[in-house]
Parts: structure tokens; C-alpha cells; sequence
């Protein structure tokens, strides 16, 4: 069985090199959902000397699980260097199948020192498989400090996975890693995970006596060490930046001092609160959290209300920084994705789309962070608004998704509502291509880039 799936690899691999267009350099690799089919698929991207990208034929990820599309989804997605963990959960509370997929993109970098290249051996390859009815029906995926962290929400806990202990040997075989499962949160849990020490994990609860509740619990276990509470409950977010640990909550943001060593009794804790304004009577709130560098990001509001929100977490009293976006009528802004543009200059991109039978354009604005260039984000401005493909929105899914290549030279938008995936220039803020590859693609990352070279 093991001689059959090596010779099924090297098959898909050479029938995509077979593929690949002519007088084109490999430019990265991208792994992504299909929610349609509840399948993983993978393409490469190509270039041109003229710049022109193209996508190879894409395919399904070799050795990924066969799941029921109208039973099993699959949820958020992470990559750190060469690893990718993705999230399955079902539609009967974890009873059906879920649980996660750990594999290797298969790309590698080449560093000559002046410059390196990248080079793909071969298709992505499933290294480990867990779904079953034991999995908990996991849906939220962090990464922190190089670290994956799994929230299974039926079993009020998450899970840690150190990605360099899964890896192929040189003869092809998967080595598999010791995951460890955590306690703390409940019901649909969002985490953070501070100096890979310790995790505060949310209740969602808007009632009852896990309103609001927060559970730290250190990172080498086993017990959940204290709880505190916020002020409203409702979390829907949670991140770490700078020895603080942010929280979206009913009513705007709120932040802790990390406690790396779960040392302080729930008394001690000290809660602050940042409002982010109300619309009528009800408070803005937020959902999930971008950070880069020592700043923190979030959208509120939305159609012609939406804003970015932007805190200088090293502040010792942070205050949030609102920057109006362009969101129309119907229209709904999505996490920000953060990246700095070429390594120097750190750009957000928010993407607007709408539900289901609303009539409204997708849009992507780019606003950047830092225009001076003094590391302070407190002058983000709005620098274009463009049109995008359309979503296909049903619940928390159909959503636009972006990833970015090695050198933030290009980015990738998978447009869900019309099959395709684009290329966008990030220096001159165009799109290079947009490439049909079926189905409903939705989330996915980018691994690789073009060689070192300007």
C-alpha cells in the first residue's frame, strides 16, 4: 500500500510538471478550499520574464480524507513555514467526524546568501489525519509563536500542535507529532495564547454564569489555573500583542496584562475596556483580531459605518485608532489580513461582501498603515478601493480569502462566487490575472515565491 501511494504521488507530480505552461518560473504553491466539495486542493503559480502569472491545473491534495460535503465542512486553515493544519467539523456536534489534517506543502527555499530560490518536490502530502467522533467539532485555528492551537468547542478545550514534529523522512515516510490537548473555554471558544506559556480561552455565553468568562490555563497543563470575567460576554475574538491579551466582547474591546505564569488570583486581574463607539442605543463590537508588529486590528460596523480599528498595543494606555473604510449599502467588512508590501511597507486589506440575495458590489480597500514610515500606525489612511469577484456568503462561509507570497510581491483572492482565483499586483495595487479553477474556493495559503532576484 505504502509502494502505491509514493507511485500515486510521483504521478500527479510529473503530470503537473507535465502541465506547467511554457517559458514560466515557478512562483509558489497554493493549497486552498473548495467548500463545495469539502475537498483541498492545490495549484502552483507560475510567471512569466513579463510578469504574466498562471496557475497549474489544480487538483486535489493527494491522501486528504474523503468527507461528506453536506455533513462535514472544512473550517480555518494555518500555515507555519512548510506545515498547513486544517480544521473538519460536522454538522452533528462532532458526533459524525471531525477533527484536523496536519500536511506538508512540499516547498522549499534555497538560500545562496546574494539571493535563493524556491522549488516544489512533488504534490503537497497528508502527513497525519485525526477525524472521528472524539474530536470535539473544532472551528476556530490560531497560530502564535510558530505554534498551531486547535479550539475543539465540545470539549471545552483546544489543542497545541508544534509543527517541526511532523515531517517526511528522505525515504517518504510521515513522522507524526504528540499533540496536547488543553482545558479552558466552552461552547464556541476563541483563544489566546501568550509567549507560548500560557492560554486565556472564551466562553462565547451571553447569560448564565459563563457570561463573559475568560479560563488561563498554562501551556504545559494540565488544569485550567484561575478564571476572571469581562464586562459583557458574547466573546467572538481573542489575540495577544506586546504582553497584553486582547478580547471582542458584546461591548467593544478589552485587554489584560499577560500572566506568562499563571501566577495571579482572579481578583487581581485588571480589565480594561475600550469602547468603540455605539450605533442608536447598541455598542460596536468586533469579531476576530489581525496583529502585526506591536499593533492590533479589527473592522466595526458596517455598509457606510464600517472603520478599521487600530491599537498601538505597547502603548501603556492603548486607545483605539478608527479609520473609516467605504463599505456600501448590503455591504459587510471581513477581518483584515495585514502584510508588509515588499518587507518595508505594511499595508491592510479588508475585503466587503454582502449575504446571500443582497445586491452589492465586493469590494477589497488597501489602506496603509504607516505613510510616514515612524512605526506608528495612528496616520493609516485609505489608499484604493477595488472591485473584487463575487462571494458566495452562507453562514460562516463563502467568504473572500487572501494569502500573500514569500516576498508580499503579489497576493491571491479567491473569489468563491464565480470560481476563480486573482493575482493582485501589491505595488501597483492591479490585478495581474484572474484564473477559473471551478468549485467554490475559499479559504487558502500561499507558500514560495519567485526567485530571489528584483
Amino acid at each position: 500500500m505504502r509502494l502505491l501511494t509514493v507511485a500515486a504521488a510521483l504521478l500527479a507530480a510529473a503530470a503537473a510538471r507535465a502541465e506547467q505552461p511554457a517559458n514560466t518560473l515557478f512562483a509558489g504553491r497554493l493549497i486552498y478550499q473548495d467548500h463545495a466539495t469539502a475537498t483541498l486542493k492545490w495549484a502552483d503559480v507560475r510567471v512569466t520574464a513579463a510578469n504574466e502569472y498562471s496557475l497549474t491545473p489544480p487538483a486535489a491534495v493527494p491522501g486528504f480524507p474523503a468527507l461528506d460535503a453536506a455533513e462535514q465542512k472544512l473550517v480555518q486553515m494555518q500555515i507555519v513555514q512548510n506545515k498547513v493544519l486544517v480544521g473538519v467539523r460536522d454538522e452533528e456536534d462532532g458526533k459524525f467526524g471531525s477533527g484536523w489534517v496536519m500536511l506538508t506543502t512540499n516547498v522549499k527555499h534555497h538560500d545562496h546568501g546574494d539571493h535563493g530560490h524556491w522549488t516544489a518536490k512533488g504534490p503537497p502530502a497528508v502527513l497525519e489525519t485525526r477525524i472521528d467522533a472524539d474530536q470535539g467539532n473544532p472551528a476556530h485555528l490560531y497560530e502564535y509563536g510558530g505554534k498551531f492551537f486547535l479550539a475543539t468547542d465540545r470539549k471545552n478545550g483546544y489543542t497545541r500542535f508544534d509543527p517541526a514534529e511532523w515531517y517526511q523522512t528522505a525515504a517518504g515516510e510521515s513522522k507524526r507529532g504528540n499533540p496536547r490537548f488543553l482545558p479552558g473555554g466552552g461552547n464556541h471558544i476563541t483563544l489566546a495564547v501568550a509567549n507560548d506559556s500560557v492560554g486565556y480561552s472564551c466562553w462565547i455565553d451571553g447569560g448564565g454564569p459563563n457570561a463573559g468568562r475568560v479560563d488561563v490555563t498554562p501551556v504545559g497543563g494540565p488544569t485550567i489555573k484561575y478564571s476572571f470575567t469581562l464586562p459583557s460576554g458574547v466573546i467572538h475574538g481573542a489575540t495577544a500583542c506586546a504582553n497584553k491579551v486582547f478580547f471582542a466582547p458584546a461591548d467593544g474591546l478589552c485587554w489584560v496584562e499577560s500572566d506568562t505564569r499563571a501566577a495571579l488570583a482572579p481578583g487581581d486581574v485588571k480589565v480594561h475596556h475600550l469602547s468603540l463607539g455605539q450605533t442608536g442605543d447598541k455598542p460596536n463590537r468586533t469579531g476576530a483580531f489581525e496583529t502585526h508588529g506591536d499593533h492590533v486590528l479589527c473592522v466595526t460596523g458596517k455598509e457606510e459605518l464600517a472603520k478599521l480599528v487600530v491599537v498601538r498595543a505597547t502603548a501603556a494606555d492603548p486607545k483605539p485608532v478608527f479609520v473609516p473604510l467605504h463599505g456600501k449599502a448590503g455591504n459587510k467588512p471581513l477581518t483584515p489580513a495585514v502584510v508588509a508590501v515588499n518587507g518595508r511597507t505594511p499595508t491592510a486589506f479588508v475585503f466587503h461582501d454582502h449575504d446571500p440575495g443582497v445586491e452589492a458590489d465586493d469590494l477589497l480597500e488597501v489602506i496603509a498603515l504607516d505613510p510616514d514610515g515612524n512605526k506608528d500606525y495612528s496616520d493609516a489612511r485609505l489608499v484604493k478601493v477595488l472591485k473584487v469577484g463575487p462571494s458566495a456568503v452562507s453562514g460562516h462561509f463563502g467568504h473572500h480569502a487572501i494569502a500573500f507570497d514569500a516576498d508580499a510581491r503579489v497576493a491571491f483572492i479567491t473569489n468563491p462566487g464565480d470560481a476563480t482565483i486573482s493575482v493582485l499586483d501589491l505595488v501597483k495595487l492591479e490585478v495581474r490575472a484572474t484564473i477559473k479553477v471551478g468549485g467554490t474556493p475559499t479559504a487558502l495559503v500561499a507558500h514560495g515565491g519567485r526567485d530571489g532576484e528584483d
